[in-house]
């Protein structure tokens, strides 16, 4: 191995780099490593000088310093960065560092009391961190009337606060729609979040589709942009193979919100039907310059829980159509569930961690890994064992019952594209220099130095064996949390943290990612007299169809009135009454997708009453009957 190394440095002074380094006394160097930035396309062995954090030194010129790692054989890359990490635990976060990952983000459920939940984690994180405000936890605190104080509203508590939202039967954040107060309140939290630092708004729309109406979407996302900052969503429909409600509309509902607020915006997961439809748009609005992107994660199950809708049998069946015996994995019970078992857990646990395959990804796994600023984030859940309880940062790796990817998400890509001849420099991209460009974009200062393998840079850095780096998680009891193997090294702002591949304990090196805290929100309530004025001319009188309305900014639309049916021996169901309309919210009426048009009465009916008019009007025909009424069979049906 030696001479190897000699005449590795021997190439190397060949090749015109920076000589200043010869007498440089650093605090880390890393030696004769195959160091790689895909920002710049550097990709040659040379070594690295480390001073207070930074990258302060690229040469080819032998370099000491007061701790050194020969990295021969190795790749020298920007340490990884995951944007979709929920096990944030110091379990979860030593797990992360085993598979790479030096910045570790939760951008979907995100937290709030932004300020306390950074006081909470300053100086004793070993990753660096940061978070979006939560818009489920607004929701919960407005429609389920939770408190949510202190500075752990944040995974991995989430799921111990959706079972306590549901403690009377109605998980009100994620079913019930807002009226217009209810709306501004929930943006109101939203706003203050923004104004303590949070790096934009995370949504978990996907599961609230229910309650969250577009209008409060679009606010959320508007709130935002005001601060210049992103949203981060699991969208609407994910996963939905069926129209109306096919993945690509949820896509589209937030892509288009971000562009006409000229807003940044990532999309959690894609990695379900419809991508390619998802992707395509993505790269056509990034070529117009927008600032989106998606996230994905190389697995071909999914985990949430099965209290999620859309675990439950109209989406699961209905739009996807999978079965539950096959698809259903409950990591505690280390085997599939039947329906009824699923049925029965959504009912008494519905917190409880399931694992959801999805059979196609075994093929769109290969075209994920091609795919330009298509970003990796793991999506790991909190650190659990098999009787639910939270594991400790010494507690062993074997007792995470859990989804795999919490552990090795990072290194599987790399073994993907190893085995599928995707190029490194590419892979590399999708594991951290996409993150922190986009993010760079998003205006998150701290992320233009971090990602990048080039002298000025912060110094978070990856060494890893290219040929041997591989997942050792599995979906099998006690396999779930084996750490990732062939990342021997990992340093975080410059510190050591994982040391021939073992995490050193009580280390912690991480930053805080975020904004500045600022002395004054920016929220605006809505109202129709501002969208009025905003959005519509000034004649120098009083709209007379909008009189009232422009007199008092909380009143509300009449819903649009109806003629007296007439009767032409037609049933003809009378119209439901419901509460007046605020403007910006929905009232809760009968969804017109539900409808089915009875082609024995001619009327719009539910689909249960159309199907049995039919049969019955198919009974009377076969029957030899003489004459056929329609009238007949409605009121026979109704006997």
């Amino acid at each position: 191995m030696k001479p190897t190394v000699f005449f590795a440095v021997l190439a190397l002074a060949a090749t015109g780099l920076p000589h200043s380094a010869m007498a440089a006394d650093y605090d880390v160097v890393i030696l004769n490593g195959r160091v790689m930035d895909p920002e710049t396309g550097f990709d040659q062995v040379a070594n690295v000088g480390i001073d207070n954090g930074w990258i302060t030194e690229i040469t080819s010129d032998m370099i000491e310093g007061s701790e050194t790692i020969d990295a021969s054989g190795h790749v020298v890359a920007a340490g990884f960065i995951d944007l979709e990490q929920h096990g944030l635990s110091p379990f979860g976060i030593k797990l992360n560092l085993r598979d790479g990952v030096t910045t570790q983000m939760d951008f979907e459920i995100g937290a709030l009391n932004i300020s306390e939940w950074y006081a909470e984690r300053e100086g004793n994180r070993q990753a660096n961190f940061g978070t979006v405000v939560g818009q489920e936890f607004a929701r919960m605190r407005v429609h389920d009337g939770l408190t949510l104080e202190g500075p752990n509203v944040s995974m991995p508590y989430f799921f111990d606060y959706r079972i306590e939202a549901a403690e009377d039967g109605v998980d009100g954040w994620s079913v019930t729609r807002s009226s217009l107060d209810q709306m501004n309140d929930i943006t109101a939290i939203l706003d203050e979040g923004l104004r303590q630092g949070a790096l934009g708004i995370g949504s978990t729309i996907g599961y609230a589709r229910e309650g969250i109406t577009t209008y409060e979407m679009f606010e959320a996302q508007k709130i935002a942009a005001k601060y210049d900052r992103l949203t981060a969503a699991h969208h609407r429909f994910h996963p939905s193979a069926s129209t109306p409600t096919e993945t690509a509309t949820g896509a589209n509902e937030l892509l288009s919100n971000a562009m006409v607020l000229g807003a940044s915006l990532q999309l959690h997961h894609t990695n379900d039907y419809g991508w390619w439809e998802i992707e395509e748009k993505m790269q056509l609005a990034r070529a117009r310059g927008y600032n989106v992107w998606s996230t994905w994660y190389p697995w071909t199950a999914g985990s949430g829980n099965y209290g999620a809708s859309i675990l439950g049998p109209d989406n699961w069946e209905g739009s996807m159509g999978y079965k539950y015996e096959e698809t259903i994995f409950d990591p505690q019970l280390d085997r599939y569930v039947t329906k009824e078992e699923f049925l029965e857990f959504k009912e008494s646990e519905p917190g409880r961690t399931a694992i959801a395959f999805s059979p196609p990804r075994e093929q769109w796994i290969k075209d994920w890994i091609k795919v330009p600023n298509f970003i990796i984030s793991g999506d790991g859940m909190p650190s659990l064992n098999e009787k639910g309880e939270r594991l400790e940062w010494d507690s062993p790796y074997e007792e995470y019952a859990g989804h795999p990817r919490s552990a090795g998400s990072h290194a599987v890509l790399l073994r993907l594209a190893r085995e599928n001849d995707v190029p490194l420099m590419f892979t590399l991209s999708q594991l951290s220099y996409w993150a922190a460009k986009q993010l760079g974009d998003a205006g998150i200062e701290p992320m233009n130095v971090r990602g990048r393998m080039q002298e000025g840079m912060i110094a978070d850095i990856t060494i890893f064996d290219p040929v041997n780096v591989t997942e050792n998680a599995t979906y099998t009891k006690g396999k779930n949390g084996l750490p990732s193997t062939g990342i021997p090294y990992v340093l975080v702002n410059g510190t050591i943290v994982v040391s021939d591949s073992k995490v050193l304990k009580d280390v912690n090196p991480g930053q805080a990612i975020r904004y500045p805290v600022e002395d004054k929100g920016r929220f605006e309530p809505s109202n129709k007299a501002q969208w009025l004025k905003m959005f519509t001319i000034d004649t120098g009188g009083a709209r007379p169809t909008l009189y009232d309305d422009i007199l008092d900014d909380q009143s509300s639309l009449e819903p649009p009135r109806t003629e007296p049916a007439v009767d032409f021996r037609v049933a003809k169901a009378a119209p439901q009454t419901s509460k007046r309309q605020d403007w910006f919210a929905q009232v809760n009426v009968p969804d017109d997708s539900e409808l089915f048009l009875c082609r024995v009465h001619g009327v719009w009916e539910d689909k249960s009453k159309a199907q049995q008019d039919w049969a019955a009007a198919l009974t009377a025909r076969n029957s030899q009957a003489s004459a056929f009424d329609p009238l007949r069979i409605s009121a026979a049906s109704d006997n």
